[in-house]
């Protein structure tokens, strides 16, 4: 308020002025001297205004006169003018106006006022103006003001009792403060020692200054006056009561404590006045004994005075607050006092009282650990910290087992129910409670229900009993106060010391981490920091065990009883705090005590569970609270909880259903906060809170989901869980923090890590143990726990794999299904998390880790259950998916696991093992080491031997097929890093002096992996399934041939000896060895084709398959494998299984024996498997696509046969090529031999009958026959006379080989057509091929061609004569037509129509002859005579033969060979080699112009005409190239011929055909011809002999007599006939014989006359009169003829010769 600023002086001096003018005015009638003063006042003031500069001291200095007029005011005792002058005093008071003297002034003054009792409210007002506003009233007016003030606190009025009161409170205030503020002003120059020693020597007071002296006074006079003895200094003092000293001194000490601690003298008084004086002021309580009626003492103070008792508490409390380190001695004493205040026989209020005193020291923590330090760490002193939290813990008890006040349950009102009173109101179980009514919180315990009021929780109790200064009678406590502070008490002193030691703990750590980088200078300091250290730590350790035990009992008892949810987790919330703290100063029993504490409470009440009784069997023990021996209290089962849950209990026999409460739920969730936040210092007490969660999550039936994540599963077995919504809406929150729970433990230390998985592993052994014996459904808990753990833990995956793995799986190997099913489920999340893990260094780098993670999966492969497989097996195919291009050196293991399996797995299994290595073949080859693919091959090779599932052991042959395709493209690549490993291997094994062991050593690596492919699809080719061998086969081969240019030479050797003769061996042992019975049906509904229908036949396809294969592989690598050594071994080898296939009685199997003979003779060009014709279209094969090349490089060439080097082969010089040529032939020879024992074994007839003799087919032959040419060309050279008889029976048995009628439709053209089959058409070729052989080759070859014709006229005989086979019986073609409609008639065998074939051969024969006829051997051997000798008969046959184009072809043939041939024979008339072919000759132109069958009935004119036509070429033939070379030809054979013209020419007709036949059987233009030849040869050559003429002459008689006959009779019948005509043949006849006549004209005109006989003249002559007779004829055929002969007479016409004139005749 006081201020000097000009203004607010200006204010208070005209303030001044109108109150002395106002006092003036009042006193003007009654009090004319107070008027006057008061007016002389205002000069004064006017006065002291006007001259100073510095009003305000001027006007302090002179305050003594301003204040007169107003003092004299007071003194009227007018209320009025009293009032007035006060307000103005106090005006001046608070501008800091009033001297000392003024002051004194002023204080007597309120005294008289005070005494005549006026204005007592203004005057106190007055009064703490005057000292608060200056310090300038000291000493005795000090302590007449203060005395004043008391007086008027005892006067009647409560206004002004009350107020002087607060008065005397705020005066004492000031007068500390003032001292304080005195301390402030001295501080510098102190000299005070700053700390008080309670024991030193008392000072005089005089050495006080004065306002500390003032206090001193004060405070000791209260002192005085509360121990009822007269004060010092406070003169004048009437009255004083104890309640308002004690408040006064506890007000003092509580608010300047820093006065007693730094002055001496005022420590002096706290130990030797007050401390004594409360301890007086305590006896009547201690002695007092409730219900004792008469007191121990006759003085009646004895009893406790509530008023008095409570405010010696609240001193009691301040004193040990602020002084307890000065009065350590007397605060045992208090402290010893309050705790016998809890005695249960003192009063209610006395407990609660004390109660409430206790809790003000409990929220200390920094005061209890004082205690602790200064009582219960000192040997023989009272352990008063451990006695407090005792007592408490007893007094809490005694609570509940002696009722106080009225509240056992069982009610007066309710009578015998049972349940009434205030449970009643809180509705029993609650399982009724009515809407909107919250039940009050109370504890229960035992029919005992105490009410929990609302205490503020945290600092000094606010509404407690010793707040309560107004009262005198002691109150009535509610229900349940004192257990309420006491509950507060206890919850606080929890929280406090925790609080505390952990800020210290946090603290020390902090310190601790700089320390670690101290450098060495200052190390010495260390050891005073562990001393401290120790210290403090053995303070903290003393603490918890000397509260734990109290603690403990206490807090169980009362979370037993508890009713209320806030309650229970206060509760809860303090015993986990102290066991978190026990933990972290490592006190593992009073750890365990309040964890088992927590556990016991989260279970249904007596729950047997093994766990917390065996191991808490020490805490079953009695704790000892103050003597009394106090058992640990257990649960009271019939508490009033709402039951929210009903469940199994996990035990190995079933029990009934146990009950959960919602307070166990709420100790669940405890237990889970514990574990979640604490779960660090927790160590070995994880077993208990790890058990009690697995049984709790049993009984709630929450069950492990993915992760390991529990939810809430389905029922268990037996009666189901029930569950209130209540906690169906909390369980996933469970779950949830379940879950966190083992996420927190990536914060664990490593130690405290490997507890929780021991813990866990145990829960999961005994799980496991439990499940072994019965098929209850098990606990899953540990095992789905373990793998959360495991994943939230990858970072440092390395401490913990081998134990959690390890025990994972034993789970897997148990046999419940559902354990094992979790068990790999856990094995194998965490071998995915270990693997997709971001470690640093990267997995990659960390070979060690990464091995170590997927070992496990490996050791699945152990476990026989196929679940666990399956599980692994998916494991694998998702790290292939997700980490496949990273796994580097774990593939051999991820390879092994995928690669075990057996047959025994079924199906499912292989089928997800297949998945996985199509997925490695697909997309990760180029990702893993080179030094893996064998293991690939090997697993693909595996999966193909399977035998579950056909389609996979496919599949796997096709994935070696894309694998060989990979080694192929990346050949380099992996070619490097495999020798860049064998290098390492073989140092290594150099180092260990042992030999290097891998399959196929001493080839190079990389054709090891390829040698091991080759191999792997070996074993394929001989599987037990044909689909498995065919496809093996196919891909094996297509791989030889595809990739084989990579391998090195020197591999190839273990390529042929290692792996394709020995499938060769195998496959041909199978064939020879399969089963002949039929397979009714290939597994399920599918149908066999007949031609597969025997395990026989299937193995048939697998020999073709395997011995084509290796045949394209000696094709195609030729001149690599010739280069190897042994090749000629290996020929004959090969050739062997040629010819024991192609000699198999299996038509497939020799047919492609054949084809692969073809192939290595190089006739075919190899062609593509996808290309080869299906079954018997080999038949179309007519593979002459050059038979003559000279067998040149193939046509596929490999990379060592590069171009220059095979030129170089031809080119090298002659020694060379002599070499290979000696082994070439060498190798042909025995393919030759090979193809006689072929050919000679397979057409070599039966001797028997026998039906079941085996007959090639066609096809077979063909091929056979084939093969030929080209094998010629190779062995003409040595090609002997020998070899090609031997080559004639081949030929001429496969030609004489019968087909089966099943087979004709497809084989034999259709009847009409003339056709070669393709079998006769390969034999001409063979032959063919033969004499272009001979011909070009040297002479000596040319003896060879009379076999040649021998063989060719064989076969024209088939035309008129087909072979026999041996004895079989064979139809006719037409026959077996027919049978063909009987579809099931027995398999009968059907020749062949040869006719085309002989035709065919003829053709050939005259070809050759044409060109060999002058060939010496050809003439030698009287070829000519033997082809005549074969056409005669055909030409002997004529009509007669099978095929009419035969005898017309033999003609021809007749004619193209007589005309080569003759002038042959005529040159070598004269050595006779010809002799016999004469009378041959003469014999087949007789058989044939005057044959015995006669035509067929339906010849038509013209192709009789035709035919005719033929017989004249005959004949003429005989005119032009015989008869004019008689003299060269044999005598016997011209009569012959000219007996035959003769014939011919008069072809007279019997009388007995009838007109048709004569019409055509008359050959008019045939006698023509014969005739003409016969006149010819007759006239125009010189006749050499006489029997010659005589011929011609004879003949030429008989044919004119003849004539005349003919036409004589002619005449005679027409005449007789009259106008009827002849018949035809009469006119035919006749007609005929006039043609012959002019003919005869026509060549004695043309011949010279001396060559004619005189007598023929006269015969011709002869004929004319009969010619002129005919004239008469009717038919106008006849005239014509007649016409032509009547011509030719016209040269008969001239005159007579000269001879007539001389007479002569």
């Amino acid at each position: 308020m006081a201020t000097s600023s000009p203004e607010a002086v200006k204010k208070l001096l005209d303030n001044m002025q109108s109150d002395l003018r106002s006092l003036s005015l009042e006193c003007r009638k009654k009090f004319p001297p107070v008027k006057e003063a008061a007016e002389s006042g205002i000069v004064k003031v006017k006065t002291i205004a006007a001259r100073n500069t510095d009003i305000l001291a001027a006007l302090k200095e002179s305050s003594s006169e301003v204040v007169q007029p107003l003092l004299m005011g007071c003194g009227t005792k007018e209320p009025k003018i009293a009032q007035l002058c006060l307000s103005a005093i106090q005006r001046l008071m608070s501008h800091e106006v009033v001297s000392e003297a003024a002051a004194g002034n002023i204080i007597n003054m309120l005294w008289q006022l005070m005494e005549n009792g006026l204005e007592e409210l203004k005057l106190l007002q007055t009064v703490l103006v005057l000292l608060t506003t200056n310090t300038v009233v000291h000493d005795d007016f000090l302590s007449k003001a203060i005395v004043l003030c008391f007086r008027l606190h005892f006067t009647k009025d409560t206004i002004t009792n009350n107020t002087a009161a607060a008065t005397v409170r705020q005066v004492v205030t000031v007068v500390f403060e003032r001292l304080d503020a005195e301390d402030e002003q001295h501080k510098d120059g102190d000299t005070h020692p700053p700390v008080v020693q309670g024991n030193s020597n008392r000072r005089t007071v005089s050495a006080l200054r004065p306002c500390a002296k003032d206090a001193y006074m004060l405070f000791q006079d209260l002192c005085q006056l509360v121990n009822a003895d007269a004060p010092y200094w406070l003169v004048g003092m009437t009255e004083m009561t104890r309640t308002f000293g004690l408040e006064l001194l506890e007000s003092v000490l509580n608010d300047f404590p820093r006065v007693f601690l730094q002055h001496q003298e005022f420590s002096f008084l706290l130990k030797e006045r007050v401390c004594p004086l409360v301890i007086k002021l305590f006896s009547p309580n201690i002695k007092f004994r409730q219900g004792t009626n008469t007191p121990s003492s006759p003085t009646p103070v004895e009893k406790p005075y509530f008023p008095i008792c409570m405010r010696l508490l609240r001193v009691v409390s301040v004193l040990i607050k602020h002084f307890y380190g000065l009065l350590v001695t007397e605060c045992e004493i208090f402290l010893s006092l309050l705790v016998k205040f809890l005695d249960g026989d003192k009063p209610q209020w006395l407990q609660a009282v004390a109660v409430e005193c206790i809790h003000r020291l409990c929220v200390q923590p920094q005061l209890l650990r004082s205690f602790c330090q200064s009582y219960d760490m000192k040997p023989h002193s009272t352990k008063v910290f451990r006695d407090i939290v005792n007592a408490l813990g007893s007094f809490i008890q005694s609570l509940f087992i002696i009722p106080t006040g009225s509240n056992p349950i069982v009610n007066a009102q309710t009578g015998a129910s049972g349940i009434g009173g205030p449970a009643a109101a809180q509705n029993g179980t609650g399982m009724g409670a009515t809407v909107g009514f919250t039940p009050q919180p109370a504890f229960e315990y035992r029919g005992t229900w105490i009410p929990i009021l609302n205490i503020p929780v945290q600092g000094p109790s606010k509404a407690g009993y010793l707040e309560s200064l107004d009262k005198v009678e002691p109150p009535t406590i509610p229900d349940g106060y004192a257990m309420s502070v006491a509950f507060s008490c206890l919850l606080d002193l929890v929280r406090g010391i925790t609080a505390m030691i952990e800020a210290e703990l946090e603290h020390k750590v902090a310190a601790a981490k700089p320390e670690t980088k101290v450098p060495s200078s200052e190390q010495q300091e260390k050891p005073s920091v562990t001393e401290e250290e120790n210290a403090s730590r053995a303070v903290w350790e003393e603490m918890v065990g000397a509260c734990w035990c109290g603690l403990l009992a206490a807090l169980s008892l009362m979370l037993d009883a508890s009713t209320d949810e806030t309650a229970s987790e206060n509760i809860l919330k303090a015993e986990m705090t102290m066991a978190s703290l026990c933990g972290k100063l490592s006190l593992v029993t009073p750890r365990d005590a309040f964890i088992t504490a927590i556990c016991k409470a989260s279970l249904p009440p007596h729950y047997a569970l093994t766990v917390l009784n065996s191991s808490s069997g020490g805490f079953h023990k009695t704790y000892s609270i103050q003597g009394q021996s106090v058992q640990m209290i257990s649960p009271s089962s019939e508490s009033h909880q709402q039951v929210v849950a009903v469940g199994q209990p996990l035990t190995s026999q079933p029990q009934g259903t146990v009950m959960l409460t919602a307070k166990n739920i709420q100790c669940m969730r405890t237990l889970l906060n514990l574990a979640h936040c604490h779960g660090s210092v927790l160590g070995t007490s994880w077993q208990l809170v790890l058990a009690t969660l697995q049984h709790l999550v049993w009984i709630l039936g929450l069950k492990p989901a993915s992760g390991g994540a529990l939810k809430p599963g389905r029922a268990v077995e037996g009666p189901s869980t029930v569950l209130t919504t209540a906690v169906m809406t909390d369980l996933p929150v469970i779950s949830n923090v379940l879950s966190r729970l083992f996420e927190s433990s990536q914060y664990l230390d490593d130690v405290s890590l490997h507890h929780l998985i021991n813990a866990l592993c145990s829960l999961s052994a005994e799980a496991m143990d439990m499940a072994f014996w019965n098929n209850k459904e098990p606990s899953l808990f540990a095992v789905a726990k373990l793998l959360e753990t495991g994943l939230v833990n990858m970072h440092r995956i390395e401490i913990l794999w081998r134990p959690l793995t390890g025990h994972l799986l034993e789970v897997c190997q148990h046999p419940n299904a559902r354990m094992r099913e979790w068990g790999a489920e856990a094995v194998t999340a965490l071998i995915k998390a270990g693997l997709s893990f971001k470690y640093n260094p990267p997995l990659s780098e960390n070979q060690r880790l990464q091995l170590l993670l997927l070992n496990p999966l490996k050791e699945l492969s152990n476990i026989a259950h196929s679940d666990i497989r399956q599980k692994q097996l998916e494991c694998v195919l998702q790290i292939l998916q997700n980490e496949g291009d990273s796994l580097g050196p774990g593939w051999p293991l991820v390879l092994g696991v995928i690669g075990a399996i057996r047959n025994d797995q079924g199906e499912s299994l292989i089928r997800t093992a297949f998945q996985c290595l199509q997925l490695v073949v697909t997309d990760f080859l180029p990702t893993m080491p080179s030094t893996c693919l064998q293991i690939v091959v090997d697993v693909a090779g595996s999966f193909g031997l399977q035998n579950q599932e056909l389609n996979i052991s496919l599949t796997s042959i096709g994935l070696l097929w894309n694998i060989s395709d990979y080694f192929f493209q990346r050949g380099e690549i992996i070619e490097k890093e495999l020798e860049k490993e064998e290098a390492l291997l073989q140092k290594q094994a150099e180092e260990k002096r042992v030999p290097l062991h891998r399959p196929f050593h001493p080839a190079p690596p990389f054709d090891c992996l390829w040698l091991c492919l080759y191999s792997k699809l070996g074993e394929l080719c001989v599987d037990p399934r044909p689909a498995v061998r065919k496809s093996g086969g196919q891909t094996l081969f297509s791989t030889v041939g595809a990739h084989g240019t990579l391998l090195q030479h020197a591999t190839w050797h273990t390529v042929l000896w290692k792996v394709l003769f020995p499938l060769l061996d195998r496959v041909r042992e199978s064939s020879t060895t399969a089963d002949k019975e039929k397979i009714e049906s290939g597994g399920g509904n599918i149908l066999i084709h007949h031609s597969r229908d025997t395990a026989e036949k299937q193995w048939a396809e697998t020999w073709v398959l395997t011995l084509a294969g290796v045949a394209r592989i000696f094709n195609t690598r030729r001149y690599l494998l010739q280069s190897l050594g042994e090749f000629s071994k290996a020929w004959d080898v090969l050739l062997d299984h040629i010819q024991s296939a192609a000699l198999s009685k299996n038509s497939e199997v020799s047919l492609a024996a054949l084809k692969s003979c073809q192939e290595i003779l190089q006739i075919v060009t190899p062609v593509k498997e996808c290309e080869k014709p299906e079954g018997l279209s080999g038949v179309n094969m007519l593979p002459f696509v050059g038979p003559l090349i000279p067998p040149g490089p193939p046509r596929v060439l490999s990379r060592s046969d590069s171009m220059g080097e095979r030129l170089g082969r031809y080119n090298v010089g002659e020694l060379n090529v002599a070499g290979d040529e000696i082994e070439d032939s060498a190798l042909w020879w025995a393919a030759w031999n090979t193809w006689y024992k072929i050919g000679s074994e397979s057409t070599k007839p039966p001797a028997t009958c026998d039906k079941l003799f085996f007959i090639p087919s066609q096809p077979f032959l063909t091929a056979l026959v084939q093969i030929f040419p080209a094998l010629y060309q190779h062995i003409k050279s040595g090609f002997s006379m020998e070899d090609l008889k031997r080559l004639g029976v081949i030929l001429h048995g496969a030609v004489s080989v019968p087909i089966s009628s099943d087979a004709s439709p497809f084989i034999l053209p259709s009847y009409t057509e003339a056709v070669l089959t393709s079998l006769q058409e390969a034999v001409l070729i063979a032959l063919d091929v033969l004499q272009k052989a001979i011909c070009t080759g040297p002479e000596s070859m040319q003896v060879m061609y009379p076999a040649i014709f021998d063989q060719l006229l064989s076969f024209v005989e088939f035309s008129c004569k087909a072979p026999t086979y041996g004895k079989l019986e064979t139809k006719n073609i037409a026959n077996a037509k027919f049978n063909q409609i009987q579809l099931f008639a027995p398999a009968e065998w059907v020749a062949l129509n040869y006719v085309p074939f002989a035709e065919k051969s003829l053709e050939v024969v005259v070809d050759l002859y044409q060109k060999t006829a002058c060939h010496k051997a050809v003439v030698n051997e009287k070829v000519l005579q033997k082809i005549i000798k074969t056409l005669r008969i055909p030409l002997s046959l004529k009509y007669a033969c099978p095929s009419e184009t035969t005898w017309k072809m033999a003609v021809s043939a007749l004619l193209k060979v007589l005309s080569i041939g003759l002038p042959v024979a005529r040159q070598h008339a004269s050595s006779r080699k010809f002799d016999t072919m004469w009378p041959e000759l003469s014999n087949t132109f007789e058989d044939f112009l005057f044959t015995k069958s006669s035509p067929p009935d339906n010849l038509s004119i013209q192709e009789f005409e035709k035919n005719e036509n033929i017989d004249v070429e005959v004949v003429q033939l005989i005119s032009t190239d015989i008869l004019p070379y008689a003299n060269f030809i044999p005598k016997e054979f011209v009569g012959q011929i000219m007996t035959m013209l003769n014939k011919g020419s008069i072809h007279s007709q019997s009388t007995s055909f009838t007109e048709a036949e004569i019409d055509i059987r008359m050959r008019e233009e045939f006698s023509k011809v014969c005739f003409e030849t016969l006149l010819q040869f007759s006239f125009s050559n010189k006749v050499t002999t006489p029997q010659e003429g005589y011929i011609s002459r004879m003949a030429l008689a008989v044919l004119l007599k003849r004539s005349q006959d003919v036409l004589h009779r002619y005449i005679e019948d027409e005449r007789l006939s009259g106008r009827c005509p002849l018949p035809r043949q009469r006119v035919t006849e006749i007609v005929f014989v006039l043609k012959a006549i002019s003919t005869l004209m026509d060549s004695l005109k043309k011949t010279k006359p001396e060559n004619v006989d005189t007598n023929t003249w006269s015969q011709v002559i002869a004929l004319y009169p009969t010619l002129v007779e005919c004239i008469t004829c009717t038919s106008s055929e006849v005239c014509s003829a007649l016409k032509e002969a009547l011509v030719p007479f016209k040269d008969f016409l001239q005159p007579p010769v000269a001879k007539v004139q001389n007479g002569e005749s």
